[in-house]
């Protein structure tokens, strides 16, 4: 190996553990929520696309829709709080996602669907489409999938009005 591909190696592995570690950090934070909240939930930690994803699932699904609120409100607040005690203990900024009860999960297929949804559309009529304003993560999916049709997209507009447009090729 060359001495270019050992630092890449590194860097990558140096990487994961960072990563890793926004895990733990994430899953002990939100452990202490739920004995709070006196709710019952396993914390899931993974990495993906070169984030720390930390889920919490639990058999009564009902219990934690308090956690993901109305249309993910509170969810997106706890990710925000967590994503602080990460910052807290590291001194980094952490792009962490979190999901609970498979709230984001779900939510990314529906707005995958609208993507290729909208990317028919603008295929069809050769003309763009705007769609509803979006989160970031909703944006960020819908980009995706609109990317996956081969087409381009843009977000315009200020939050939390911002949404995207999807372009013509």
């Amino acid at each position: 190996m060359t001495e270019g591909t050992t630092t890449t190696a590194a860097e990558g592995s140096d990487t994961l553990t960072r990563l890793e570690q926004e895990g733990e950090i994430a899953a002990d934070y939100l452990e202490g929520l739920l004995d709070i909240a006196d709710l019952d939930g396993d914390i899931d930690m993974d990495v993906e696309a070169d984030r720390a994803a930390v889920s919490i699932i639990s058999e009564s699904a009902h219990d934690l829709q308090k956690l993901v609120g109305r249309d993910g409100e509170v969810l997106e607040a706890l990710q925000e709080l967590t994503r602080l005690a990460v910052h807290r203990e590291t001194g980094d900024r952490s792009r962490l996602m979190l999901d609970i009860g498979g709230f984001r999960a779900k939510k990314r297929e529906v707005l995958a669907a609208l993507g290729a949804k909208a990317a028919d559309e603008v295929k069809s009529s050769g003309e763009s489409v705007k769609l509803e304003p979006m989160t970031p993560f909703e944006r960020k999916v819908v980009h995706d999938a609109i990317a996956a049709a081969g087409l381009r997209s843009e977000s315009e507009g200020e939050e939390p009005q911002r949404f995207v447009v999807v372009l013509p090729a």
